[in-house]
């Protein structure tokens, strides 16, 4: 019966899955709970909790208990030449507390370092969501763009079919020649060739989606959404602003900050290696030994008896650590110097990032303008065209020319259209707003 059970729990999510339509929406976040980078930084920021709460225990004292239990067995000199077996039990416990009291702050910096280190992990975990988020859309846009260039297919297809079939018409009225159906089946032919091109490529673009949200491919489909025309009000007239937020917010920018700072308080941990150590420490000791030889009190009673407190000031005085302190402040320093280089780097990265995004969408904007115009031109070709060969005017050939010219133009509008719609996401994504449609 479990067995069962778990066998339909198993099909019903799998039928959840199959049923559901998934939306942009519900994509990225269900990307942001499943992907194993993001989990992974999740795992980082608990291990940085633990890291925080350890060195917080650092100011507060040791505390332990000791105990031993040791058995000789073997011969003793009693007397001068006189020996005896003997069989002695020796019982000793103890309780040690010490508290450091100094040791060139090194506890302090090392708390505030755990601190940073998470926001820096914080700050990690921002950017690897920012980064999933990113490709969810692309890859659902690209599903859209495959599924309008398969409406597109199917559109030709069906146009070609009822071509076809008329030229077959024409053709039994003796007004074509039977040439035109031979011409007209190879183009219908092409044409189911570039439908199931069409076909695949949409199947692999929902492939491609499902893996990034790692669910099952069977059944998998996407809420069609209808998109707006694009216009040029998408687009950004001025890229400093872009750049000015993004310096000031951008996760990239201030995980590096963070890094520094991390390496600073790094630089004076390893400086506390010069101070002397200041400590306190006080134990409690007793213990009990018994021997065959001897009548020795109860063991409650010698517990008692030999108990024996010790107070210890420890202080230790750094002279020669045989370059250890000297060489691990020198390297504490370089990564200080690697951490700025870094930041610096960072800064050029996003500046590069963004003004080839910036590019891109300027591009991607003329592109789609002149494509829109490439479109309206051909469609009064094609129109044209077809009027002349339905009277005649114009042979098959021709008019599939025209179609093929069309067809072609509306595929690279497709294309067009999604592609500067992405790059304006993604300028929208540098300026820290939701990734929708």
């Amino acid at each position: 019966m479990k067995n069962l059970f778990t066998i339909l729990f198993l099909l019903g999510t799998l039928n959840s899955f199959a049923q559901k339509k998934w939306s942009l929406e519900a994509c990225i976040n269900h990307a942001l709970e499943n992907n194993i980078s993001v989990r992974q930084s999740q795992n980082t920021l608990l291990s940085n909790d633990q890291d925080i709460q350890a060195a917080k225990g650092n100011f507060l004292p040791l505390l332990g208990i000791n105990g031993s239990q040791r058995l000789n067995l073997g011969n003793v000199q009693v007397f001068d030449g006189q020996f005896l077996d003997r069989t002695f039990h020796s019982t000793n416990f103890g309780v040690n507390i010490s508290q450091t009291v100094f040791n060139g702050f090194r506890n302090t910096n090392i708390y505030k370092q755990s601190i940073i280190n998470k926001a820096a992990n914080e700050e990690a975990y921002k950017r690897i969501r920012d980064n999933v988020s990113l490709n969810v859309v692309n890859s659902y846009l690209n599903v859209l763009l495959n599924k309008e260039n398969l409406r597109i297919a199917e559109t030709q297809y069906n146009f070609s079919l009822e071509q076809l079939e008329r030229v077959k018409e024409l053709v039994a009225a003796g007004t074509q020649p039977e040439a035109n159906v031979f011409d007209a089946e190879a183009t219908l032919a092409n044409d189911a060739q570039l439908l199931t091109v069409a076909q695949n490529n949409d199947a692999l673009s929902l492939l491609s989606l499902s893996q990034v949200l790692q669910v099952p491919f069977e059944g998998f489909e996407v809420q069609l959404i209808a998109l707006d025309t694009p216009s040029e009000l998408l687009m950004y007239n001025d890229v400093k602003p872009i750049l000015e937020y993004a310096f000031d917010n951008r996760s990239e920018i201030k995980l590096a900050e963070k890094n520094i700072e991390a390496a600073k308080l790094g630089e004076e941990i390893s400086k506390s290696g010069f101070y002397p150590t200041l400590s306190l420490s006080y134990g409690l000791n007793t213990g009990a030994n018994f021997s065959n030889l001897s009548n020795d009190n109860s063991f409650f009673q010698q517990i008692n008896d030999n108990r024996g407190h010790t107070f210890a000031l420890n202080l230790n005085i750094p002279i020669f650590s045989r370059y250890q302190n000297k060489t691990a402040a020198a390297k504490a320093n370089i990564q200080v110097e690697n951490n700025n280089l870094a930041l610096e780097q960072a800064k050029v990265d996003l500046e590069s990032n963004i003004q080839r995004a910036f590019t891109d969408a300027k591009a991607a904007l003329k592109t789609y303008v002149s494509s829109q115009k490439s479109v309206a031109a051909r469609q009064l070709s094609f129109d044209n065209a077809q009027e002349r060969y339905n009277i005649g005017a114009l042979n098959t050939l021709d008019l599939e020319q025209n179609r093929t010219q069309l067809v072609n133009a509306q595929s690279t509008l497709i294309r067009a259209k999604y592609d500067f719609l992405f790059k304006t996401k993604v300028l929208d994504f540098y300026l820290g707003k939701p990734l929708n449609l």
